[in-house]
């Protein structure tokens, strides 16, 4: 499940469940509608019960799309699951998330 909220200065997106090569398409389409939008985006995983490379490739391509645009991007409150993942794969420093360094 995926909710977003839209905020003064904010965009809060809120991922629910899995976030795996079976629903990885129907994030990126939601994902793709807060893209461009010029406020800051906080990507919450705190609720994430599991992830996948197609998962993790969902995060890169949209910290890399908004950067591109000069557009923030976080990501916050990490399950054990999606730490886990960014570990494994070396991610963390990608990210560059101090919630991920400390709790890894």
């Amino acid at each position: 499940m995926f909710k977003c909220k839209k905020l003064k200065y904010t965009c809060r997106a809120v991922i629910d469940g899995e976030m795996t090569i079976y629903n990885a398409a129907e994030l990126k389409r939601k994902l793709a509608a807060v893209l461009e939008d010029a406020r800051g985006l906080e990507i919450h995983l705190g609720q994430v019960t599991e992830i996948d490379s197609a998962g993790i490739q969902l995060l890169m391509l949209t910290k890399k799309a908004r950067e591109a645009r000069q557009l923030a991007t976080s990501l916050v409150e990490y399950s054990e699951e999606v730490l886990a993942a960014l570990n494994t794969m070396g991610l963390v420093p990608y990210f560059g998330e101090p919630a991920a360094v400390t709790r890894a």
